[in-house]
C-alpha cells in the first residue's frame, strides 16, 4: 500500500571532496521540495562514500557555507524519517553522523563495512565496494522500515 521512489542527487562526484557541497545543496532542496510538495510523505536521506559526506553536510550543517547554499529549514528536518550511510569518510575521524547531527543522530544507521579505510582505521580496499555482499544493506533497509512503518497503535500491540 506505499509507493517508494529515489532521485539520485546531482553533483561532480570526484576525489575532492569540496565537491560534496554542491551535492548538498541539491539534496538539501530535493528534500525541501518533496516536504512542500508531499506532505504526508515520509523522507529518507542515504548516501555511499562521498554520498555520505553529502549527508553530513545536510544533516549537519544549519547555515549555509563553503559552497553549501540551501541548509534545511528547522521546519523540514522532524519530515526525515531516516538517514542511511555507508562508508562515511567522517566515521574514519571518529565522528559518525550518529555522533555529529542532534537532529538525526537517533534516526541514523552510519554502516561500516570491517576494515573498511574510508570510514574505519581498516586496510581492506575492498571492503568498499563489497557493501551489497557484507549484509550491511539488508541492516539498512529493516533500519529505514522500522522508522518509516507507522508506530503500532495501542490497541495493535496486545
Amino acid at each position: 500500500g506505499s509507493t517508494v521512489d529515489t532521485y539520485a542527487v546531482q553533483y561532480p562526484a570526484s576525489w575532492d571532496f569540496m565537491k560534496a557541497a554542491a551535492g548538498a545543496t541539491d539534496m538539501s532542496k530535493r528534500v525541501q521540495a518533496t516536504a512542500a510538495r508531499c506532505p504526508k510523505t515520509k523522507i529518507v536521506m542515504g548516501g555511499y562514500s562521498q554520498g555520505a559526506a553529502v549527508v553530513d553536510v545536510v544533516a549537519t550543517s544549519p547555515i549555509a557555507g563553503l559552497g553549501y547554499t540551501a541548509p534545511l529549514p528547522a521546519a523540514v528536518v522532524p519530515r526525515v524519517a531516516s538517514v542511511v550511510v555507508f562508508g562515511n569518510p567522517s566515521a574514519r575521524l571518529g565522528q559518525p553522523l550518529t555522533r555529529m547531527s542532534p537532529d538525526f543522530g537517533a534516526r541514523t544507521a552510519d554502516l561500516c563495512n570491517t576494515n573498511d579505510p574510508i570510514c574505519s582505521l581498516g586496510r581492506d580496499w575492498n571492503a568498499h565496494i563489497t557493501y551489497p555482499k557484507s549484509g550491511l544493506i539488508k541492516l539498512a533497509a529493516h533500519w529505514v522500515t522500522r522508522h518509516v512503518q507507522p508506530a503500532p497503535t495501542p490497541a495493535a500491540r496486545r
